[in-house]
């Protein structure tokens, strides 16, 4: 898959409880250190338990999703995955440490976001394997702002 520093944010998704439905939304507020209003992980840094644990908003790429279908068969809808924004066009493993737009909020890269067995529990596939660098990036919101479906994608200083 090429790297690119360009992309388009395809879907929002999000669930208002750990472990409750996702759904769809067309767009969505985002509070700088915070998270997504009305997502289940909008928690104000002084409410978290760790720093380490940053939850602010997660990714995966619509192109990891495609290619779990057509090399395993496992086909998942969208927002399956559980994360927040689902990308296309960009490769997101590349923006760990880099800061980036979606639309007008800047969002940093932290980590990785790996499967977990809470997620193949969840999806009731066996996920783990072939999601492994392949499910995500968490990220830590900027900029307070709204993100919404089609919104363009830009790496800073790309």
């Amino acid at each position: 898959m090429a790297a690119t520093d360009r992309g388009t944010l395809e879907w929002i998704h999000l669930a208002d409880r750990e472990g409750g439905p996702v759904h769809a939304v067309e767009s969505v507020r985002a509070m700088a250190g915070v998270g997504l209003e009305g997502d289940r992980y909008a928690i104000p840094p002084e409410d978290r338990e760790s720093d380490d644990d940053i939850l602010d908003v997660t990714l995966v790429e619509a192109e990891q999703i495609e290619w779990l279908a057509a090399e395993t068969g496992i086909r998942l809808e969208p927002g399956a995955t559980r994360r927040n924004l689902t990308t296309r066009g960009i490769r997101l493993n590349d923006l760990v440490g880099r800061t980036f737009r979606v639309g007008s909020v800047r969002i940093e890269g932290v980590k990785l976001c790996e499967p977990c067995n809470h997620l193949q529990e969840m999806v009731g596939q066996p996920i783990l394997r072939p999601m492994v660098h392949r499910a995500g990036l968490r990220a830590r919101l900027l900029d307070d702002g709204v993100l919404r479906v089609g919104d363009p994608i830009v790496v800073e200083g790309a």
